[in-house]
C-alpha cells in the first residue's frame, strides 16, 4: 500500500469511530426506564397470567379484584438481583393486606429458583410461567414490572427500579383506598 491509500483508511477508520463512540456515549437514550402511568392505555387482552404455578408445580390464579403487583425476573439477571431486596422490602409492607397479591414470576424451573431463594433469604411468592404472555406484558427485556388493578396496567417499570419508595406507597396506598 502506498502512502495516499493507507492515510484514506486511517482516515476513514477514525471517522468511523468517531460516529461509534457518538452513538454509544453522547446520543441521546430513547428507552431510559421510567415508572409510567399507564393507566389510559386500552388493553386489547387480559393483562393476567394463565399456566402461572407455583414451584411445586400447582396451578396458581391472578385475582384481578386484587392490587397485582407482578415481576418478571431471573436468577442470572444483575439488575434483577439488585431490584429484589426493595421488592421484599415493599412485599413485608402489604403482605397481610388481603387487597395485594405479589407475584414474582420467571421462566426458570424450580431447581434453579430454590436454591437463589434459599442463598438469599428471600420470603416473596415465586411462581413459573411457561407460554407466552399476553401482549400488553410481552416483551424481551427483564426485569419488567407492573402493577395492576382491574385488568388494567396502572404502573410499569421496565429495568431495575427501587420499589420501596414514597412513591410507590402512595400508588399503593392510593389504590387500595379505592378497592
Amino acid at each position: 500500500m502506498t502512502s495516499t491509500p493507507k492515510k484514506l483508511l486511517i482516515f476513514a477508520l477514525s471517522i468511523l469511530a468517531f460516529v461509534a463512540i457518538y452513538f454509544v456515549v453522547f446520543a441521546p437514550k430513547t428507552d431510559i426506564p421510567s415508572i409510567e402511568n399507564v393507566a389510559s392505555a386500552p388493553e386489547a387482552s387480559s393483562v393476567y397470567l394463565s399456566s402461572l404455578r407455583d414451584l411445586k408445580g400447582n396451578p396458581v390464579a391472578m385475582d384481578e379484584n386484587k392490587l397485582v403487583f407482578l415481576n418478571v425476573w431471573a436468577t442470572w439477571c444483575g439488575p434483577c438481583n439488585m431490584e429484589m431486596p426493595g421488592i421484599q422490602t415493599l412485599y413485608n409492607k402489604y403482605k397481610n393486606n388481603k387487597k395485594v397479591d405479589f407475584f414474582i414470576v420467571s421462566d426458570e424451573d424450580a431447581e434453579t429458583v430454590n436454591p437463589f431463594i434459599a442463598r438469599k433469604g428471600y420470603e416473596l411468592p415465586f411462581y413459573q410461567f411457561a407460554g407466552p404472555y399476553p401482549p400488553a406484558l410481552d416483551g424481551n427485556a427483564i426485569p419488567r414490572t407492573y402493577i395492576i388493578y382491574k385488568g388494567k396496567i396502572l404502573t410499569q417499570e421496565i429495568g431495575a427500579s427501587q420499589w420501596d419508595t414514597p412513591e410507590i406507597n402512595s400508588l399503593i396506598e392510593k389504590q387500595l383506598a379505592e378497592i
